[in-house]
């Protein structure tokens, strides 16, 4: 890598700005490509691809060569909304799976440090305290506490950001009463599209610890899964 390409790549880690370095293996040519940058419909789907998998990608272009599309990714991020039981377990599992995690939730006797060791604790409310995170596509943010004055705050700063996953806890009647009062504060059916409620894939659980791996299972799935 040219030293001036690795500045640039430096730079764009240090901004949490994702970035492909495409390096054609035949002719040794290299190119820093963002989303949506490529030669090719093709090329583009490589680097989206790239991204989305988070690891190296080889294809043949048209022309015979081979072109390897490595990507420098942001770190993954979980905003929790609400320190309850659910969010125990769930924080412990999104950190092993590489999320840093941040739990939100204005009332300190449940945002302790003793409920969740090495966790990232943030007692603003919800609206105060996502502004600043500045939520990108590397983002995925789950509301837990069924309390409106908390979760439709964090939700309404969600769904104007680029965050890769939206979901709330909540029984059906509870995520239509939700849904509802985000029409009431302006925001359109496409935007509602966004919000996956109940959180969680349908695997029957029941316990917390159960519930938690539904939604990871679900903002994996949405992560990898290959764009429409």
């Amino acid at each position: 890598m040219k030293a001036e390409i690795l500045e640039t790549v430096l730079a764009e880690i240090k901004a949490k700005r994702p970035v492909v370095l495409a390096t054609n293996l035949e002719t040794s040519e290299q190119r820093l490509l963002h989303r949506g940058d490529g030669e090719t419909e093709s090329e583009r789907a490589d680097v989206e691809r790239s991204f989305r998998v988070d690891t190296c990608v080889t294809t043949d272009t048209e022309g015979g060569a081979q072109v390897f599309y490595q990507p420098f990714n942001p770190p993954l991020r979980m905003i929790l909304i609400g320190a309850v039981h659910i969010a125990q377990p769930l924080s412990a599992m999104a950190t092993l799976t590489g999320y840093e995690v941040t739990i939100v939730d204005p009332r300190e006797s449940f945002a302790a440090a003793d409920r969740f060791p090495g966790v990232t604790l943030n007692l603003e409310w919800p609206d105060a305290a996502l502004e600043p995170l500045s939520l990108d596509q590397r983002c995925a943010v789950v509301t837990l506490t069924h309390d409106p004055k908390l979760d439709d705050p964090a939700l309404q700063v969600a769904l104007r950001s680029d965050a890769f996953f939206i979901g709330c806890l909540g029984s059906k009647k509870t995520h239509t009463s939700r849904l509802r009062r985000l029409v009431k504060a302006g925001f359109a059916e496409s935007d509602l599209a966004r919000v996956k409620g109940p959180v969680g894939l349908p695997i029957g659980s029941r316990s917390p610890a159960e519930i938690a791996v539904s939604v990871l299972a679900q903002v994996t799935e949405t992560l990898r899964k290959p764009a429409p």
